[in-house]
This record gives C-alpha cells, structure tokens and sequence, in this order.
C-alpha cells in the first residue's frame, strides 16, 4: 500500500569547524526514529535555496556568521512531519564557521523544529557512529569532500528510501 506525501522544498548547510568536524541536530521521527541531521529545513515560498539555508541556519543556531559556499548535494526522502507523510527535497551547501554552541534563546525554534539536542562530531566520530545519519551516506560524502574538494556541480543523490531503526 503506497503513502501519498506532501511534496516539501528544503536546503541545508554542511557546517564544518576548522579541524573538519560537522554540526549536526537530534530530530525524532514517527517513520525513521531518532536521527542525526544537518542544520536547515524547508524554504519558504519563492525563496531561493541559500538564501533559506542560511536563514534556516540563523534560526537554529544563533549563528549569523557562517560563511557558505557552493551546493554539494541534492536528495529526497521521506519522513512524517507534524503529522503529515512527507517527500522533502533537499539542497545543501557547504558552510564553515568556527566551533561553538548555537547562541541565543532558541529554545521556541528547537520546539517548532523538533531540534532534541545537537553537538559537534569529529570525523572519527562519525565513522563509528551507529546511530541514523541523514544524508544516509554523510560519512562517506564527508570522505569525499576532503579526498576532492566540493564538486563542481551538485551531486545528486537520488531518492533515498528511509531505513528505520
């Protein structure tokens, strides 16, 4: 029996420190479970993909000096949100800033967002990480990046089934 979902535009930011590790956020999902993701969420209407990362990336963390750069990937998923079967797709840019804890009162956008926690994760950590990534294949796109440098044009990922925990 097929879901129908609601269709859902959304750009990310990929925001490594000076050492490499990525900022990521704890988000529970009634399909995936917890699931470690990277700042962002769905673009408002007419907005251009950066321009919602970015403020996306502001809301959730205070930081209004994060310097952004080019697309690295594009992907759709699925996931419920609010209640409602949904098929997102994702644009998301690297960013770098420097290693801190998000600043501000956020505590109303944690809510809204469903944000449990988050933390900064090495690329050690990473690897071993047993817990759900999203990119699913985050380690090794990360591995990529360093091994290559940002591609030239977006990789697009696909459609990535969901893989619950």
């Amino acid at each position: 029996m097929s879901v129908e979902r609601v269709g859902r535009r959304a750009a990310r930011v990929l925001v490594l420190d000076p050492d490499g590790a990525v900022f990521l956020q704890l988000h529970d999902d009634a399909e995936v479970g917890l699931h470690w993701v990277l700042p962002g969420g769905g673009l408002e209407q007419g907005e251009d993909e950066l321009a919602g990362a970015v403020r996306e990336v502001v809301e959730e963390t205070g930081w209004t000096d994060v310097r952004t750069g080019p697309a690295l990937w594009v992907w759709e998923h699925d996931y419920t949100r609010k209640g409602v079967p949904t098929r997102q797709r994702e644009v998301i840019f690297l960013g770098e800033g420097p290693r801190r804890d998000p600043v501000g009162d956020l505590a109303a956008s944690f809510t809204e967002d469903g944000i449990m926690t988050c933390r900064w994760w090495t690329p050690e950590e990473l690897a071993g990480c047993q817990e759900v990534l999203w990119p699913p294949r985050l380690v090794e796109l990360l591995a990529e990046l360093r091994r290559s440098g940002p591609p030239e044009q977006p990789v697009d990922l696909g459609y990535v089934p969901n893989d619950p925990r």
